[in-house]
């Protein structure tokens, strides 16, 4: 598409102001984010070790998630992506809010150092590991019946909304649970011009990112291809998921301190953690 001169100044009218916005948001430069995680560093020692379990391509997972404890999700075969719903476990009114996520801390790319908010302005989870940079999506969501019709011509195939719906039933919820997901290992960037583009250099077999819980949270994964993916078949590979205790968390832990917006979110986390909300 190629902007007009009046589409042009708009778009430079309203960067103008974000960055305006974000300034005084900010008051103070965030902190440096790390690079990539290495695929073979950040092991985990087998003690700390709870529970590890293959997801199928084209299926679903579900789990409790304690604060203290993380999921590492890795991408065996390089050949899927990982949608990710999650609820407060003492109150499942309070729900992962991608659109927060991105507002909040002035970025969509979500990598090592950002943080996974609810709808109540607190932390879910830490992004602790991520082998990728930040090859994730959260704009676009998941698959249904419709993105795989268009893409695969058949509506049998599985798709992450309708296994949302099973996995909320698994946790006690419905289909009015089911919101807007994050998508780990979706290559997906938008470009000069505002266009989605996938780049599939940025998801190899073996990248894995490590989510530290920071409330007791229910959480429903979906291992199907991305709806952009632009792969004409539906060969969706199997995921890992590794559930494990994580050690005591000191108060200049990057992911606590990144920014002005995540210690915020942090605060508000110790206010909710302190009046004995938590299941």
């Amino acid at each position: 598409m190629i902007l007009t001169n009046e589409q042009q100044a708009e778009v430079a009218a309203n960067r103008k102001r974000y960055e305006e916005l974000k300034a005084a948001g900010q008051g103070h430069a965030p902190r440096a984010l790390p690079p990539p995680t290495p695929r073979d560093g950040a092991g985990i020692v087998a003690s700390a070790i709870i529970h590890r379990e293959i997801i199928p391509g084209g299926w679903y997972w579900t789990t409790r998630l304690n604060c203290g404890e993380a999921l590492r999700l890795i991408t065996t075969e390089g050949a899927s992506s990982i949608g990710l719903l999650a609820w407060s476990a003492a109150d499942t009114s309070e729900r992962l809010n991608h659109a927060d996520t991105i507002k909040v801390q002035w970025a969509a790319n979500l990598r090592k150092g950002r943080v996974i908010l609810s709808d109540m302005g607190r932390v879910l989870f830490s992004i602790v590991e991520d082998t990728t940079g930040g090859a994730h999506d959260a704009l676009a969501g998941g698959s249904t019946t419709a993105t795989n019709e268009a893409r695969y011509h058949t509506t049998t195939l599985r798709n992450t909304h309708d296994n949302f719906i099973l996995a909320a039933g698994k946790l006690g919820l419905d289909r009015r649970d089911v919101h807007p997901c994050i998508s780990f290992f979706a290559p997906l960037y938008v470009d000069a011009e505002g266009r989605f583009q996938w780049d599939p250099r940025r998801r190899q077999t073996g990248d894995f990112i490590d989510l530290r819980a920071e409330m007791d949270v229910l959480v429903a994964l979906s291992n199907c291809p991305h709806p952009l993916d632009p792969s004409p078949t539906y060969a969706p590979g199997d995921a890992e998921i590794v559930r494990y205790r994580t050690g005591s968390v000191g108060d200049d832990d990057l992911c606590r301190t990144a920014s002005a917006e995540a210690a915020r979110a942090f605060e508000n986390n110790a206010f909710f953690l302190n009046s004995g909300a938590e299941a």
